[in-house]
């Protein structure tokens, strides 16, 4: 067992490589201030999308850029509702008759319960 025993080095991952030769892809530091007053910086890549709001490290509460820059506001299209749809499929006054028709209905339902006559 003890032949076969690793010496010299740990387990982990270390490198024994130099960095002479190597060319590192361009970066970026961001700095972020959260609302507890950390400030600290986040590394990114020179043609990366930058966020405009990181989770601090430290606390875990939401941080915002240092530099000022703020998140565009994205104009939203307002949620449709059941009665847009009506309106794409029927007009004001086919919803009209609609609703009288069904109004009637009702009305001679209720007078018919009212003087015991029901028809099954």
């Amino acid at each position: 067992m003890a032949d076969r025993a690793l010496r010299g080095s740990g387990l982990g991952a270390k490198s024994f490589e130099d960095e002479s030769g190597i060319e590192f892809a361009a970066r970026q530091e961001i700095g972020f201030d959260c609302t507890r007053g950390h400030h600290f910086t986040v590394t990114f890549a020179a043609e990366a999308e930058l966020p405009t709001l990181w989770e601090c490290p430290r606390c875990g509460s939401e941080a915002k850029r240092s530099d000022g820059v703020v998140a565009e506001v994205k104009e939203g299209k307002p949620a449709r509702t059941h009665w847009d749809m009506l309106l794409e499929r029927r007009s004001i006054s086919e919803l009209e008759d609609l609703l009288a028709e069904r109004l009637d209905l009702l009305r001679q339902d209720d007078d018919q319960r009212a003087t015991g006559r029901h028809s099954a």
